[in-house]
């Protein structure tokens, strides 16, 4: 039986909400309360000379109309004559268990008990704090939570998959954890009393440096250049660069920019010293990599001279009569046909 406070019985009644008289056919009846809520347990009598008494476990509550109880949220509850009825604001747990209406009539006495159950809203007592291991480590978070029924406790993964882990109940143990299983975790516990309690723990994990991404580059002298190099790591890596077995730092034309997670080396000013293999290391407690990256010399690309078609023409290399000069520099001579025939008919005729 249920009663918000500020209600009257007559209001639950007319709303339809569950109110239930104490039958002295029938044995206990159960009336369930939420903690925090009124609790009226009924008890209507046959005539108005019956003597009645409410009694629980620790002694009595009411003899007729005085009050035995010191508990000022005890009061009796009568709409009419003949109505006997136990009210009970805020109920708490220790308010659960037996409650018995003794009533003496000119015939016989007669009594009929009610149970009292008081459900309690499911609340996390104690979680694990955020925790910081290194990748490889095994891992226990710890969930515990009250309500009565005893909650229902599941964790989750606040991943985009959302991953439920079944059955863990209280402790939720990793083996081996990976840097993909960092993030934050779900403690929820449920019970149907009211909505469930949530809280979380964050998981971080530890690991060394991993180069993700390096970009070599090429630039012409004069003009600006920069090498980028990524890496993966927790806690995030410090990086340096290297040319050849010396560091470079930021000085004589060089700039190195580095933010969480990636690093930039810049050169404003080009020029033949410049060219050739950079190094970038990125490291932090755990461990050290590097990657290796070229600054290439761009070459411009060169126009071929256009060859020139010579037709017909003789080329000579010798110079002599009747030759002409031509367009490369070369001697060409141009022989007529009727020449040619005349120069074959005197040698014929041994002119």
């Amino acid at each position: 039986m249920y009663m918000c406070n500020g209600r009257s019985p007559s209001d639950l009644l007319s709303q339809g909400l569950p109110v239930r008289s104490v039958d002295f056919n029938r044995g206990t009846d159960n009336i369930t309360v939420r903690q925090g809520d009124t609790a009226i347990l009924r008890c209507v009598v046959e005539d108005k000379n019956s003597k009645v008494a409410w009694l629980n476990r620790s002694g009595i509550i009411f003899a007729g109309h005085d009050k035995w109880s010191l508990d000022p949220r005890v009061e009796l509850e009568k709409r009419h004559s003949l109505e006997y009825s136990l009210r009970i604001q805020k109920v708490d747990v220790y308010d659960e268990g037996s409650y018995t209406c003794s009533v003496q009539t000119q015939h016989e006495p007669k009594t009929s008990q009610v149970y009292l159950i008081v459900q309690v809203p499911p609340k996390i007592s104690n979680i694990s704090s955020d925790v910081t291991v290194n990748e490889g480590s095994n891992v226990t978070l710890v969930c515990m939570a009250n309500g009565r029924p005893e909650p229902v406790i599941t964790w989750r993964h606040l991943t985009p998959t959302g991953r439920e882990f079944e059955g863990e109940e209280e402790y939720l143990e990793i083996l081996g954890i990976t840097r993909e299983q960092s993030g934050k975790y779900e403690c929820k516990a449920a019970n149907e009393v009211s909505s469930a309690d949530v809280k979380q723990v964050k998981v971080t994990v530890n690991y060394p440096p991993t180069i993700t991404e390096s970009k070599s580059n090429e630039a012409t002298t004069g003009r600006k250049a920069s090498l980028k190099c990524e890496a993966s790591a927790v806690p995030a890596p410090d990086f340096e660069w290297y040319r050849d077995d010396t560091r470079i730092n930021s000085a004589n034309g060089l700039e190195i920019k580095s933010t969480e997670g990636q690093s930039s080396l810049t050169v404003t000013n080009v020029t033949e010293e410049h060219y050739g293999n950079y190094t970038c290391v990125a490291a932090n407690n755990l461990g050290v990599t590097n990657a290796s990256l070229v600054l290439f010399k761009r070459v411009l690309p060169t126009i071929p001279h256009p060859i020139q078609e010579i037709g017909t023409t003789v080329h000579f290399k010798q110079k002599g009569p009747g030759s002409v000069r031509g367009i490369n520099g070369s001697i060409s001579l141009a022989v007529p046909l009727w020449l040619l025939a005349a120069s074959l008919l005197c040698l014929l005729s041994k002119c």
